[in-house]
């Protein structure tokens, strides 16, 4: 909490309110009965620094997705009576005359649990979605729905997920990095003990993807926060990601084609047929180390494959690969490197979503000329030059430059010391709170032996402490935050609530699949893998968690 803001807090609540409050934790609801008035009533008990623009009641009934989101999929969730809040925070004017500002939706159920849960964002934010909180792989119904009082932010700018160009603004970058996380929680907070008469019980942060990385920096630069934590398959080491994808463009383009203007056409550097192949050898050689070959590789770490033993006798064909090929599709699951042999962002796991449209769309794109479309040419290439280069460059072209990773380093490491999730230390964090962080071993984008290695970082650095209240969850086959050949559904709201409530650490977690009827794996906790022991091959209770 800023200083600030902690003194408004204090002054707007009075002592002897801050002393009711002290006096009721656990409670699951306080002394205020939540009524349509003292819903809109949350308009007038804006802090200085806050607009509220929107404070009133939504009645019981389902879901409605507003006007221009994406589409919902299935039966929409039914959601309880509820106060919606809208505002904005520190709204000024900025970097090029832009308006910048800290958006925030919080949603309070009349029928409060007494706990509160921040539902992470994703991409580069700059939406303001509403703050059901759905809850990423889990199929169940979001945590509005469960009691849970939820907020969600727009990371303090406006705009698209993929759009960077916020990044020219000083305070934009730190309010995407952590400030927004900060400034939200306390307000979110704040409010809460307003409309229900008490703070909650329970305070837990859940998200995926950017908001994976959210969760790891909620850790570690609000340690005293959240009681429990869900990060999924995290953009942990954020500013390498956007490196990490130039550097797989400067790669890629030594397999591809030329147009007639010499640029690299780069769906073309691997056909479909090519990344079939890969996936078929890396299930002959991987997916039975864990007893069973059922297209789930579960000791992923066992698994030695290397493109070379695919690469062509002769000339190329449609059943092997061509020496440059294979070179560069190792290069590319490495990835960059310093030039004393560290890495900088992974490398990745071979697993069955290489062959994906999504990991093709990641790496390579569809277009067929020299106008590249993969995500990392739009999205990883422009955080890169607009938010993560220091200064920002947005003319920054990987194949003109002459550029190594060491230097490109030395450029990005002042937006990474401020929200890079990979902050070993939580020696705070780990005397009170818990954390499940999980990552798909066919993520498209995210490296679980990069997030694997800030885990034993963590434990190094802070000890039995750390390892206790801290554990990772590799998902075969899924891929970034679900979807894939994968068991990608599972309950991991539930999971952490239990553990912080409860006690009961999760030793194993069932998922089953949404692509595959009548199939459940258990994810294990880091390093045990799922191991076949006899039975139905379908079921996780033919599993066991073991070493």
């Amino acid at each position: 909490m800023s200083i600030r803001h902690g003194f408004a807090i204090a002054t707007a609540l009075g002592g002897t309110a801050l002393a009711a409050l002290a006096a009721i934790p656990g409670a699951a609801q306080g002394d205020t009965v939540p009524t349509a008035a003292s819903c809109t009533a949350l308009a007038q008990a804006a802090l200085p620094n806050v607009e509220i623009g929107t404070a009133e009641l939504v009645p019981a009934g389902p879901f409605t997705r507003p006007a221009g989101g994406p589409p919902q999929a299935g039966e929409p969730p039914v959601l309880p009576a509820h106060c919606l809040v809208r505002g904005t925070i520190d709204r000024r004017i900025g970097f090029g005359g832009r308006e910048f500002g800290i958006g925030f939706e919080l949603r309070l159920p009349l029928e409060w649990n007494g706990r509160f849960l921040f539902q992470g964002g994703g991409g580069l934010d700059g939406v303001l979605n509403p703050s059901i909180g759905a809850v990423a792989n889990s199929g169940g119904p979001p945590a509005l729905a469960r009691g849970f009082a939820v907020v969600g932010t727009d990371s303090g700018h406006t705009g698209s997920i993929v759009d960077a160009s916020f990044g020219l603004d000083q305070q934009a970058r730190t309010d995407y990095a952590y400030n927004a996380l900060d400034e939200v929680t306390q307000e979110a907070k704040r409010l809460i003990r307003h409309f229900y008469g008490a703070g909650p019980a329970y305070s837990y942060f859940v998200g995926c993807s950017n908001g994976g990385r959210q969760g790891l920096v909620a850790s570690q630069h609000l340690p005293l926060e959240f009681d429990g934590i869900v990060a999924g398959d995290p953009a942990q080491g954020f500013s390498r990601l956007g490196l990490g994808e130039a550097w797989n463009m400067r790669t890629l383009a030594r397999a591809a084609p030329r147009d007639a203007d010499g640029r690299p056409i780069y769906a073309r550097a691997f056909s479909q047929g090519d990344l079939d192949l890969v996936k078929g050898a890396v299930l002959n050689q991987c997916d039975a180390l864990d007893g069973l070959a059922d297209g789930f590789i579960n000791d992923w770490r066992s698994c030695s494959f290397h493109p070379r033993t695919l690469v062509c006798e002769r000339g190329k064909t449609e059943s092997c690969l061509s020496p440059v090929q294979a070179e560069v599709l190792h290069e590319l699951m490495t990835g960059p490197m310093t030039a004393d042999g560290r890495h900088v962002y992974g490398p990745f796991t071979y697993d069955t979503g290489i062959a994906s449209s999504a990991w093709r769309g990641m790496r390579l794109g569809t277009s067929e000329t020299g106008q590249p479309n993969s995500a990392d040419s739009f999205l990883g290439l422009n955080m890169l030059r607009y938010l993560q280069l220091t200064p920002p460059d947005p003319a920054w072209d990987p194949l003109a430059a002459d550029w190594t990773v060491d230097q490109m380093l030395a450029r990005i490491r002042y937006q990474g010391g401020i929200g890079d999730g990979d902050n070993p230390l939580l020696s705070t964090y780990a005397l009170r709170g818990k954390m499940i962080v999980y990552n798909g071993l066919s993520d498209q984008g995210m490296s679980t032996p990069e997030i694997i290695r800030w885990h034993e970082a963590m434990v190094a650095a802070t000890g039995q402490a750390g390892a206790d209240a801290v554990r990772f969850f590799a998902v075969p086959g899924m891929l970034h935050c679900g979807g894939g050949e994968a068991t990608d559904r599972f309950e991991m709201l539930d999971a952490i609530v239990d553990w912080v409530e409860h006690g009961r650490a999760p030793d194993r977690i069932e998922a089953t699949s949404s692509t595959i009827p009548g199939v459940s794996r258990p994810l294990c906790p880091h390093p045990l893998v799922a191991r076949y022991k006899g039975g139905d091959r379908n079921a996780a209770s033919s599993f066991a968690c073991e070493a």
